[in-house]
This record gives C-alpha cells, structure tokens and sequence, in this order.
C-alpha cells in the first residue's frame, strides 16, 4: 500500500490520529551526532574497541553496543517474545489492539491497514503513523524484546531461529535492510535508535570479523 493522506472529514481525522504506532510514539530527543569521542549519537564505533586484546574480549565488548540498537524500543517493539507489537519508549502494548498473525497481522486487519510504505504526519496533532515497505513484525522466532544482550547473541546467531543467515548476511541485514534503517527515521514523534544504520553495520562487521563471540550472561 502506498503513503497515507490524512484528508477527508473530522471522523476520519480523528480515526486516524487514534491510530498509533506498533513501533513508538512521542519520546525524548536523543543527543546530537557525534557527540562523544569516537560515537556517533550516543553509539561507539568501532575504532573505540580496537584496543581491546584478544577478538573474543573485542567481540563481546562490540555485541554489547550493538545490543544498545536492537534492544532499544524503536527495533525492540517490533520483535516482541509474544503477543503482538508494542509501541512507545515505555513498550506499551499496540493501540489499536493486534495480534500477530503470520508478521503481517490478523486476517482483515493486516499491517498495511494502517501502515503504509512511508511516515505519515497527523494533521491536527503532533505525531505520525510509520510506515515502510513492507510494515511487518518480525517472526516470533526473532522476538527478543527484554533479552539481556547475551541472550539477544545466542539467539541471532542461531540459523535454525535466524532463517538461515550467516554472520555475513547478519552484516549485510543490519547495514542495509530499509526497516533497520527506518529505526533512525521513525518519524514525527520518536526518537531514533543511536547511532545510524552506517555506524550500526559496521559495528556488526567488526563484530563477526572478531569471530562473533557472545558477551557473557
């Protein structure tokens, strides 16, 4: 489905300004880019780790940034351990109520309902539906949305819950993929992910180049 336009009468209006987002809502703003030595929004590159001896210690130390991007609420309330989506710096549960169907929703009340291929501001009120093509929840085997980052490790490097990716299609998910990337342009009202997805993919490729070793716990 393509942009939503938010026209037409108050009713509708209304209706859509009551539709809030599986992946956040109004949050604080994040620290400036690059704030930091050797970070970029509040995220460490990787040249911050390259001090660290031993890939195994590097790895871990590397994972547990990661982990700062795909444990924060704009990644982690679209890959919730049950139940449906969750929304907002708090997690609160998605509003209107859904279910998880197959990842796109329930029958007759599919993602795209709502969701469209971009962002969409209210029109009378500060906030936005998000939107990207396609808007889907990831699949309950990925839902990690609580885990501590060793936890969150184990589980991605798992193929048989991983769909099959290697450390190098980790990489190349986490630097490329358009809903990775949308956690750094999620809209009017929420703050993004820190980082950005080029620093983010890097510190993945550093990373698996160290041999992927999980932090410890």
């Amino acid at each position: 489905m393509g942009d939503f336009r938010v026209t037409g009468s108050a009713a509708v209006l209304a209706a859509m300004a009551a539709l809030l987002s599986a992946c956040g809502e109004r949050a604080p703003e994040t620290e400036a880019a690059g704030a930091g030595e050797g970070a970029v929004n509040g995220l460490m590159t990787p040249a911050a780790f390259s001090s660290i001896a031993g890939d195994e210690a590097r790895a871990a130390a590397l994972f547990t940034e990661i982990s700062k991007v795909m444990l924060h609420p704009r990644c982690a309330n679209c890959h919730p351990r049950e139940g449906g989506p969750t929304q907002g710096d708090d997690m609160l549960p998605h509003n209107p109520p859904v279910v998880r169907g197959f990842g796109m929703g329930a029958a007759g009340m599919e993602c795209s309902t709502c969701h469209g291929s971009v962002n969409v501001e209210f029109a009378s009120m500060t906030g936005s539906i998000p939107g990207a093509e396609p808007w889907m929840l990831a699949p309950a085997s990925m839902g990690w949305a609580g885990a501590s980052a060793a936890e969150l490790c184990a589980q991605i490097k798992d193929t048989e819950l991983n769909g099959g990716r290697t450390l190098d299609d980790l990489v190349f998910h986490n630097s490329e993929d358009h809903l990775v990337n949308w956690a750094w342009h999620p809209g009017e009202g929420r703050s993004p992910a820190p980082g950005d997805q080029e620093t983010f993919g890097a510190l993945t490729a550093a990373w698996a180049e160290a041999g992927g070793h999980c932090p410890e716990g």
